[in-house]
């Protein structure tokens, strides 16, 4: 519920300013000498508390897009609209989560139901965080299924992306094969990439998950029909043919920060 500010109760809502730009953008805000220098100097992953364009902000250097130079604002619900506007007249571009699934899937970083949890039960070892949980600390919730599912777990989550442009979008679910036609693993997520061309994440087998591994993919097959047995086949009947993909690192290039 919103509550009266002066009641004590700092209420906060969440802005999201991604980009190369994004700091630009809140440069030109209105600000003291001192919390601009306090601005500049924000490292990655570092919180602050900033007057800009009076508002009062929580600033992180923090996101969920991939960018190194990026922002989240902490406003108070009541003037979220005011800060959005504000943004917007200093040079931001709206946009949804959409824009924000397909960079997160360009930079490699899971999602919950797709790549973490969901129906498989993804892990973080599973998700290709494995080094993200401690287990040299004796005890956490979870911890020996945890440690079972990795003694087991042959298969990890890395990027993919198709090798021509303007092919069926590959959806969550559809199967990947390798050059014998053996299925090796299934979308998690896909989007279109900056240059594109269809991007997306997959739980592969350890020994096809390698970076520049060929595979090949039946982009939509929960909505292709059985059809013929390949045998039936007639001149004129059409057969769905696989897309040819190649296996990306987990993580692209880091992009220097500045």
């Amino acid at each position: 519920d919103l509550r009266d500010p002066a009641a004590g109760i700092d209420q906060r809502v969440d802005v999201a300013l991604q980009g190369p730009k994004s700091r630009d953008v809140l440069f030109r805000l209105a600000a003291s000498d001192a919390d601009r220098a306090q601005l500049k100097a924000l490292p990655w992953g570092g919180v602050t508390r900033l007057t800009l364009g009076g508002f009062d902000l929580i600033v992180a250097r923090t996101g969920y897009t991939g960018e190194r130079i990026a922002f989240e604002l902490f406003v108070h619900p009541e003037q979220a609209p005011t800060l959005m506007q504000a943004l917007r007249d200093n040079g931001a571009t709206p946009c949804g989560l959409a824009s924000r699934d397909s960079t997160r899937i360009e930079a490699g970083l899971p999602l919950y139901g797709h790549e973490l949890g969901g129906a498989h039960d993804f892990t973080p070892g599973d998700a290709g965080f494995a080094s993200y949980v401690k287990l040299w600390k004796p005890f956490f919730i979870g911890k020996r299924a945890y440690v079972a599912r990795e003694l087991s777990r042959d298969s990890v989550v890395t990027r993919f992306r198709l090798d021509s442009k303007g092919v069926r979008p590959p959806q969550p679910g559809d199967p990947l094969l390798d050059k014998r036609g053996r299925v090796v693993g299934f979308v998690t997520s896909c989007s279109i990439d900056s240059d594109g061309y269809q991007l997306g994440q997959a739980y592969l087998k350890d020994d096809s998950a390698g970076e520049g591994t060929p595979l090949a993919i039946y982009s939509g097959a929960a909505r292709i029909t059985a059809g013929k047995a390949i045998a039936d086949l007639r001149p004129g009947d059409k057969a769905t043919l696989p897309d040819v993909l190649t296996v990306l690192s987990h993580f692209p290039k880091k992009k220097a920060a500045n």
